[in-house]
């Protein structure tokens, strides 16, 4: 294991999530009428989800499984490994639903939902944080 690389995207991940946190609004209705506090939500909660799924496919390359096709496969490997629960596995493939639209539908993207996501969901991918940082110092 890369614990360079590993490292790396955990700071990166840290930082994507201080910056949704301190940009986060105590009104859902400022997210949805501020379009500049979108792209900074939007692009740190994408650039989230594809580190989460970065970290968990190097994790993936360094056990004896074979690479995953998609992205929710990654998640699902690292559950059927025992790194993570079912409902952590859940919820990071719900969160790329997320990226998925923010990358390629933008305009579909219901400011609503993505409120709910960062007032009650950063946590889980703080908890991913933390299995890769346990694993990272093995």
């Amino acid at each position: 294991m890369d614990r360079e690389i590993i490292a790396q995207k955990l700071e990166s991940l840290r930082r994507c999530l201080q910056r949704i946190e301190t940009k986060c609004p105590n009104d859902p209705s400022i997210l949805i009428s501020d379009i500049d506090l979108q792209d900074i939500i939007s692009l740190n909660l994408s650039r989230a989800v594809q580190l989460c799924v970065d970290i968990g496919a190097h994790l993936i390359s360094c056990m004896d499984l074979p690479p995953p096709n998609t992205m929710g496969q990654t998640f699902d490997q690292l559950e059927q490994s025992g790194l993570i629960s079912a409902d952590l596995a859940t919820n990071l493939k719900k969160a790329i639903g997320f990226r998925n639209i923010a990358v390629h539908n933008y305009d579909a993207i219901n400011w609503q939902i993505v409120y709910s996501i960062i007032t009650n969901h950063l946590l889980d991918f703080t908890e991913f944080a933390k299995v890769a940082s346990n694993l990272e110092k093995l």
